[in-house]
């Protein structure tokens, strides 16, 4: 069985509060329910199947974290996480996609997340391996003679070793080995021989399961027919050592093992984030053609999300625990609005609140990959050093937040905005700036943003 990470929903929350900014209850609802997984894992074998997870429906505008918050939960529980827009899906029988795509994209991922874990563990194994191959192509081995190869003969009959036997080429390989691993070779050209079969052309046909399934099913089948392909490339020796060991790994790897595995951590661990949920939502007082269409995506979608069994190319996989996070801004239709059957799966609602302008100055500078923080290492990298004082910070939140009050209120996207355009004049100069320092504080805010906030047309700033 999968072993889930023992964290608190204390831990879970303290964790999502180093990225994201406000929004408690949100950070709450989930930390409960990946908790509940790992409860779930406790109780006994008769009962652990009857319980199902508690699907959570997200409530919000734009850019107020809703998908930020399921995505860091999916990574802090090394859970395979996939988020799909429901606005891409239509109804069974119509051109698009289907749901059950959902599952077989999950299952892709799944797959992917344990094959690089088993690749890690085999990784000190597979550079050895490929140090050895290395060591082929800088010393090939010498074609034995006849009648004692690599030797000369005494006038007594005695062997000799010389310039080419065993025990000289064993020396020498021993000394590229130690020259190989100090990076002294690093910088050689060698030629090798990799496998060339991921670089297969792909050929994807029309069918109801979809486009891209099939097409990668074709594609193996195709796979394992043919036999591998090889082909002579001449790398530099760091290149080759890279691309051998990663071709070593995968070979290394049991890939029953992995599917196995991956099918496994799917099913018990899996997160599918729903965003953009209130899009096939029908509105309660209209019952036209395109609302028919929206409330069968919905009636689509829920045996999926209600628990059923897909058929992938790695295997039947059970929906019955992964956990589902839908999301909305729901701003002309309302929860309540989606079908009955569907509300019933999701009995978890929480509200996302707008962003304010002291959480812009706390996004601005708390997070630990703050806006701020990822503007001062990019410049950094061309000898520019940016300094933001408290009041240039605050300053931008109150732009930011004032062009959200008078147009569309994108959230904390806005901020992205805002600094575009303050820094746009430094980032293109930067090759040819000094390397004195360029403080950001409010005068400087100010003199790059206050004629475009104060124009009557927002047009020519929001982007």
């Amino acid at each position: 069985m999968t072993t889930l990470h023992n964290f608190t929903p204390r831990e879970v929350v303290s964790e999502l509060d180093r990225y994201i900014v406000g929004q408690d209850d949100a950070k709450r609802a989930v930390a409960i329910a990946l908790r509940n997984r790992w409860r779930r894992q406790q109780v006994p074998d008769e009962l652990r199947d009857e319980i199902s997870p508690k699907n959570i429906i997200m409530i919000g505008p734009t850019g107020v974290g809703k998908t930020e918050v399921a995505r860091r939960l999916a990574k802090l529980a090394q859970a395979p996480f996939l988020k799909v827009e429901a606005s891409k899906f239509t109804e069974g029988g119509y051109v698009g996609r289907d749901v059950e795509s959902i599952v077989r994209d999950l299952a892709e991922l799944g797959i992917a997340l344990v094959l690089e874990e088993e690749k890690r563990a085999v990784r000190t194994k597979a550079e050895e391996v490929a140090e050895d191959r290395l060591l082929d192509a800088l010393l090939p081995t010498p074609i034995a003679a006849s009648p004692s190869p690599g030797f000369e003969t005494s006038p007594s009959g005695t062997a000799l070793p010389d310039a080419e036997s065993p025990a000289a080429g064993s020396e020498t390989r021993e000394k590229l080995r130690q020259m190989l691993r100090r990076g002294a070779l690093d910088e050689r050209d060698i030629d090798v021989e990799l496998d060339e079969s991921g670089s297969a052309s792909t050929m994807s046909i029309f069918t109801p399961q979809g486009v891209e399934e099939m097409g990668v099913q074709f594609k193996d089948l195709l796979g394992g027919l043919m036999p591998k392909k090889t082909r002579h490339r001449r790398l530099k020796v760091s290149i080759a050592r890279e691309l051998i060991a990663a071709e070593e790994a995968a070979r290394m790897v049991d890939m029953d093992h992995v599917r196995e595995v991956a099918v496994e951590r799917v099913e018990q661990t899996g997160i599918v984030f729903i965003d953009e949920i209130d899009k096939v939502v029908a509105r309660s007082d209209s019952r036209s053609g395109a609302d028919v269409s929206r409330e069968g995506v919905q009636r689509d979608l829920l045996p999926i999300v209600e628990g059923s069994t897909v058929q992938t190319k790695h295997g039947p996989v059970s929906t019955d625990h992964i956990l589902f996070i839908a999301s909305g801004a729901f701003h002309v239709a309302k929860p309540s609005d989606l079908i009955p059957e569907l509300q019933g799966r999701f009995p978890i609602r929480v509200e996302l609140s707008s962003l304010s302008r002291e959480d812009f100055v706390r996004i601005l500078s708390e997070p630990q990959n703050s806006l701020v923080l990822q503007y001062v290492e990019l410049l950094q990298t061309e000898n520019v050093e940016l300094q933001f004082t408290a009041d240039g910070i605050e300053a931008i939140a109150r732009y930011a937040a004032l062009v959200n009050e008078r147009s569309d209120d994108i959230g904390a996207r806005r901020l992205h905005t805002v600094m575009e355009k303050m820094l746009e004049e430094v980032s293109f100069d930067a090759p040819d700036l000094s390397k004195v320092p360029i403080v950001i504080d409010e005068k400087f805010v100010r003199e790059r943003l206050e004629d475009l906030v104060q124009d009557e047309d927002l047009s020519r700033f929001i982007l």
